[in-house]
């Protein structure tokens, strides 16, 4: 990494720099980002039925849409991506149809399946719970939410240790260590841990120290067709 992959001083995905350099980025601070995004992928061919719909929330420059595509292209699918921010929506190019918009004011239809990567952490506090509740209610019989975002930790000694572990992960992937402080600096009030109650229900598919993968289904009442 050079000077031009510069963290700002208050993290934000509307600055220029952050757009341009955030593929090489999130790949040196999260060491399994592309193991976890592989996942994602076949996770999603177990929920897009033909002719299903899809959202991918908070989909910065289409990690995820260009990981999908080929199921979504072969069961004719609609791939829904939303982006609040115009500097990552300019570099989109996850396919779909792309939406500038903020998830918490978004008008969901129902869905098959609705993929937040790394994106509820950056939702205000105070509005992640009804944006996930609205989630929730808009998952079709048999379709699902999937989740995998950075999680609070309890205190004490393991607490310290997950954490720990993170750091100690992009070390030995070839981080440099200043850019590590720089960007956990950075980030303070912008990225802030969900609490893993908000996805109460949902099944671990993975977990690597604070940060984990959550599969949500829809309602099992739903899914059998007997719900009022």
């Amino acid at each position: 990494m050079n000077d031009q992959t510069r963290i700002p001083d208050h993290w934000t995905f509307a600055d220029e720099n952050v757009a341009d350099h955030f593929d090489e980025h999130v790949r040196e601070q999260l060491p399994w980002y592309e193991m976890v995004t592989e996942a994602v992928a076949v996770i999603a061919r177990h929920y897009i039925p033909v002719g299903g719909r899809v959202y991918d929330v908070g989909a910065s420059t289409g990690n995820i849409g260009r990981a999908i595509a080929e199921t979504v292209t072969h069961r004719q699918a609609e791939l829904i991506a939303i982006e609040p921010e115009k500097e990552m929506a300019r570099r989109y190019t996850g396919g779909g149809n792309l939406e500038i918009a903020d998830a918490t004011s978004y008008e969901f239809a129902d869905f098959d399946l609705c993929i937040c990567f790394l994106s509820l952490m950056f939702v205000p506090v105070a509005e992640r719970a009804p944006l996930v509740r609205r989630l929730r209610e808009r998952i079709r019989p048999g379709g699902a939410l999937v989740v995998v975002d950075k999680v609070a930790q309890s205190a004490g000694t393991v607490g310290a240790i997950l954490s720990r572990l993170t750091l100690n992960a992009k070390m030995r992937a070839g981080a440099n260590s200043e850019r590590i402080l720089r960007k956990e600096l950075s980030l303070a009030g912008a990225q802030i841990p969900i609490d893993p109650r908000l996805l109460s229900g949902g099944r671990m598919f993975f977990r690597f120290a604070d940060f984990v993968g959550i599969i949500v289904e829809s309602d099992p009442e739903a899914a059998a067709g007997v719900r009022s």
